[in-house]
């Protein structure tokens, strides 16, 4: 192998590590206590974000949730709250849970978009479902969320 091929090489090596690392960091899928929820006679099992780190992660690069896991946000105090979707691949619906943890209203989000869904009004909660999750099982507004 001459000096050249050698140097080429070499440098198409350190580029592949270099991307393999940026990949992964930047990708890393972290995964959060879970607590048991109902909605009805509908059990949840949600994984909780309730602090500001946790929450900006959410459900950030995961690529599939079973079909009746979720990610519960819990807020600091009752908010003007908005979500979206900036690295989420996958379509999921959210539902905005007032301090009786009474649904207040459920929005369906895209994946990978900076389109803002927002609460109705204040709310002390969000629940990220699998998109239609709550329309499937006709959980809607005024649903009292148990075991949060």
């Amino acid at each position: 192998m001459n000096r050249h091929t050698f140097q080429f090489m070499k440098c198409i090596f350190l580029i592949s590590l270099v991307m393999l690392a940026v990949t992964s960091s930047a990708q890393h899928v972290r995964t959060f206590p879970v607590v048991s929820l109902t909605a009805g006679m509908h059990l949840i099992k949600a994984e909780i974000v309730a602090n500001d780190t946790d929450r900006q992660q959410g459900l950030m690069f995961r690529k599939k949730m079973g079909e009746n896991e979720g990610m519960l946000f819990v807020l600091d105090a009752p908010a003007d709250i908005c979500m979206w979707m900036k690295n989420t691949l996958i379509p999921l619906s959210v539902a905005f849970i007032d301090q009786n943890k009474n649904i207040i209203n459920i929005e369906d989000m895209k994946p990978n978009t900076l389109h803002s869904h927002c609460a109705k009004r204040k709310a002390s909660y969000a629940l990220e479902m699998n998109q239609g999750w709550f329309n499937k099982k006709n959980i809607k507004p005024g649903t009292k969320i148990n075991g949060i």
